[in-house]
């Protein structure tokens, strides 16, 4: 996947430092960097570039404004990163969405750490839309937003956090192969979405599920996926 970015930037240093990294990556492209308010908009409007790194100290007297304006003109705005010689500014970068902030002068680290972290981040993005085929008609799902899986004989029915359950033409095999890493078979005719669930049962075999009555069954068939589950979940345990 291509990857388009720019710099907001008095002059072209801080891009060319960015520059000298990236090109290790061909995936990232650079669309130059951009010195005022008009011509920074105007390519970001054009050219719609995924990464936007936006010198704070400079340029824009009020950036994060800049930020917000964007809003009213893309249905999706870039990722903006943050570039500074102070942390004054980066709790109100957080508070505007910016994925990363970055302390002026950059190192070689910092821009490669950025680098990976964004790839790593579109490849779980792209991970948690599943296509779901039927003949001719397809239908994207959020996995996010799947509470668990039941099969039912040779369809799987996916069960959704706003109550709704659309069913899948394929056995529970095949999702257990596809989906993300966060789903764990716990039981012959079940997949669960771990980060929903809120209780585990070991006496009773059964774990329970946010917005889900409904509690769900596990075997011991599958005890080390439970295990799995308990563990990741398990922060802080308090025992009465």
């Amino acid at each position: 996947m291509l990857n388009t970015y720019i710099v907001i930037d008095i002059n072209s240093k801080l891009s060319n430092s960015i520059e000298s990294v990236l090109i290790d990556y061909p995936n990232f492209h650079n669309l130059g960097y951009y010195s005022n308010y008009d011509k920074a908009m105007n390519i970001i409007l054009k050219r719609k570039p995924d990464i936007v790194f936006f010198n704070l100290d400079n340029v824009i007297s009020n950036s994060f404004g800049f930020v917000k304006e964007l809003h009213s003109y893309l249905e999706i705005v870039p990722d903006f990163v943050a570039i500074s010689k102070t942390k004054d500014l980066a709790y109100e970068a957080l508070k505007n969405n910016f994925i990363d902030y970055l302390i002026n002068p950059l190192t070689e680290l910092d821009i490669r750490k950025l680098c990976l972290k964004y790839k790593k981040k579109q490849t779980e993005e792209k991970n948690r839309t599943l296509c779901l085929k039927s003949y001719k008609d397809y239908q994207y799902i959020n996995t996010g937003n799947v509470l668990y899986l039941k099969a039912d004989n040779n369809t799987t029915d996916f069960h959704f956090s706003d109550g709704s359950i659309i069913s899948a033409y394929k056995t529970l095999k095949i999702f257990e192969n596809t989906l993300p890493n966060n789903f764990l078979r716990i039981h012959k005719s079940y997949i669960v979405n771990k980060d929903y669930v809120c209780r585990i049962n070991y006496g009773k075999l059964k774990c329970s599920v946010s917005n889900q009555p409904n509690k769900l069954p596990f075997t011991k068939t599958y005890i080390n996926n439970i295990d799995l589950i308990n563990k990741s979940l398990t922060d802080l345990s308090i025992i009465n």
